[in-house]
C-alpha cells in the first residue's frame, strides 16, 4: 500500500480555523465528509461514490488517488487494494485500514478542505522543487540517522532551479538531492524514467538476479530434493531435503497472480500454496525449515504475517508500527500499533527455523524476518544483514507530472528500536551469493542451515 500524511493547513482546520459557510452546513452522514489522517500529510474526501487522496504539505496540496465505493465504508483503490474506514468512539474519529497493508492509521473530521486544495497549484519548476522539499522535511524520519542537513541540501539545489529548467532537468536535480539518503524506499519517477537506490554494497533485488539465483540454487542446493514445485508464478519454491528437512524460497510478497491481481488473489495463491506445502503429514515429521528470503523485492507486509501464522501454535507480536506525526518534529509519531500473529486455523509448522538473509532482503522480506524474531521455538537467522527499509512508501505527485516516492514509518521491536538503514542482523554470519562463492559452487549460508538444523554444528 502507498501510504498517506499530515499538514499545517489541516491542522489549522481541525483547531477551528474554518470558513464560516462550511461551519453553517450540516456534516454529511456516516463516513462521508473530509478527514485528516494522523501522521501522513493526507486528507481524504468521502462522498459521492468516491475516496479522493488530497497530498498535503504545508505550502501544498495535489490530488493523489480515487478509489471507487463498494460498499459501506468500503472502497477498490486503484493498486487493487481493498480500503475500509469505520467510524470509533464517535462521528469525527475513524480509522483507515487496507487489505494489503497491516496498521490502521487515525482520522480526524475536518470541517472543510484546507485551503490550497480548493485552487489549482502552480505548475512551474520553483513551485515543483518545493514540494519535493517539503514533502521530505515534514515527512521523513531518518535525516538525522543518515546525517544529512535537509535546508542545506534545499541551499545548495534550490538556486539550480529557475521558470526555464525542464522536467528532464529537474529530474536530475531531485535524483541528485536525495542521493546520499542510500534509501531503497526514495523513488523519483517520470514517466519509465526511475532514479532510486539501495545501501552500498548491496545489490537490488531484480528479475535477472532472482533467476540467476534460483537458477543457482536448483542445481547445487536442491539436486537431491524431493518434491519440489513451484507456487505464485515462481516467486515460492518448496522443496524436501534429505534428513528430514523443508525448504522454502520467497523471492517476492506479491506478484503471485499476475499482473494488477487484487490484493485478495495474491492471498489466496499464498493460501493454495501453504496448504499445500504444511500438510498435517509433512509438519508432523519435519525436523527443520529452511526459509530463504536472500532474494527478496518486498510486497505486501499481511502475506508475512500470514506466513508467520502459520509457523507458530502460540500468539505473539510481530511488531509495532508508528509513523512520523510531527511536520516540524520528526522525534514524534503516531502512538505505536502492535501488529499480532495469531495461529492459523490450519495445518502449522512449529518446530525449529533458519531464516537467510542478505543485503538483496528489502522491504515486506525484512518485516516478514522481523515477524519471526519473537516466534515461539527455536529460530535463527544466518546470512548477511537485510536492506534495512521496512516503511509502506508514501508515492507523492508533483505539480509538473513527476513521481516520488519516501517512507515515513518506522517497524519497532519489542524494545522500541529500529533496524533502519543498517538491516536486521544475522545471527550467524555467512557470505551470500559473492562472486567467490559462485565461482566455487559454495552456498555457505545454506549448508549452514542445514548443518544446524541436522544437528551437526
Amino acid at each position: 500500500m502507498h501510504t498517506l500524511t499530515a499538514t499545517a493547513a489541516a491542522l489549522l482546520l481541525a483547531a477551528g480555523a474554518v470558513p464560516a459557510a462550511a461551519a453553517a452546513h450540516p456534516e454529511p452522514p456516516g463516513t462521508d465528509g473530509v478527514w485528516r489522517m494522523d501522521g501522513y500529510g493526507t486528507v481524504l474526501v468521502l462522498g459521492g461514490g468516491v475516496l479522493q487522496e488530497h497530498q498535503t504539505t504545508a505550502v501544498s496540496c495535489l490530488k493523489g488517488d480515487t478509489s471507487r465505493q463498494t460498499g459501506p465504508g468500503t472502497y477498490a483503490a486503484p493498486d487493487g487494494s481493498v480500503l475500509t474506514v469505520r467510524t470509533v468512539h464517535d462521528r469525527d474519529h475513524a480509522l483507515l485500514a487496507a487489505d494489503s497493508s497491516v496498521g490502521h492509521p487515525k482520522l480526524r473530521r475536518l470541517r472543510a478542505l484546507p485551503a490550497p486544495c480548493t485552487r489549482p497549484a502552480p505548475t512551474d519548476p520553483r513551485t515543483t522543487f518545493d514540494v519535493f522539499w517539503r514533502t521530505f522535511e515534514e515527512n521523513y524520519p531518518f535525516f538525522a540517522q543518515k546525517h544529512i542537513d535537509w535546508h542545506a541540501v534545499r541551499d545548495r539545489y534550490r538556486p539550480l532551479v529557475h521558470k526555464d529548467t525542464t522536467k528532464d532537468q529537474l529530474f536530475g536535480i531531485l535524483g541528485e538531492m536525495v542521493r546520499p539518503l542510500y534509501d531503497a524506499h526514495v523513488t523519483v519517477v517520470d514517466g519509465n524514467r526511475h532514479f532510486g537506490q539501495v545501501r552500498p554494497g548491496t545489490e537490488k533485488p531484480g528479475p535477472e538476479l532472482d533467476a540467476r539465483v534460483k537458477t543457482f540454487i536448483e542445481a547445487r542446493d536442491l539436486k537431491d530434493a524431493s518434491s519440489r514445485q513451484d507456487f505464485g508464478a515462481g516467486r515460492i519454491t518448496y522443496a524436501d531435503l534429505p534428513g528430514d528437512l523443508g525448504y522454502l524460497r520467497i523471492s517476492g510478497f506479491g506478484g503471485y497472480a499476475g499482473k494488477d491481481a487484487p490484493y485478495t488473489a495474491e492471498q489466496a495463491e499464498l493460501d493454495r500454496a501453504l496448504n499445500t506445502v504444511l500438510t498435517r503429514r509433512r509438519t508432523e515429521r519435519l525436523k527443520g525449515l529452511v526459509i530463504d528470503l536472500r532474494v527478496n523485492g518486498g510486497g505486501h507486509d499481511p502475506l508475512g504475517i500470514r506466513i508467520a501464522e502459520r509457523l507458530t501454535g502460540t500468539p505473539y507480536t510481530a511488531y509495532a508500527k508508528r509513523a512520523r506525526n510531527d511536520p516540524a518534529d520528526p522525534t514524534r509519531h503516531t502512538r505505536p500499533e502492535p501488529v499480532p500473529v495469531v495461529p492459523a486455523g490450519a495445518p502449522r509448522y512449529t518446530g525449529p527455523v533458519a531464516v537467510l538473509t542478505g543485503g538483496s532482503t528489502v522491504s515486506a522480506g525484512e518485516t516478514f524476518t522481523q515477524a519471526l524474531m519473537d516466534r515461539p521455538g527455536r529460530t535463527v537467522r544466518i546470512g548477511q544483514p537485510t536492506q534495512g527499509v521496512f516503511s509502506d512508501v508514501m508515492v507523492r505527485h508533483l505539480p509538473d507530472g513527476l513521481a516520488f516516492g519516501l517512507p515515513n514509518e518506522e517497524f519497532l521491536t519489542r524494545t522500541g528500536g529500529t533496524f533502519d538503514g543498517t538491516g536486521i542482523p544475522p545471527q550467524l554470519t555467512e557470505p551470500v551469493f559473492t562472486k567467490e562463492e559462485f565461482a566455487k559452487n559454495r552456498d555457505s549460508a545454506f549448508d549452514r542451515a542445514v548443518n544446524l538444523l541436522s544437528g551437526r554444528g
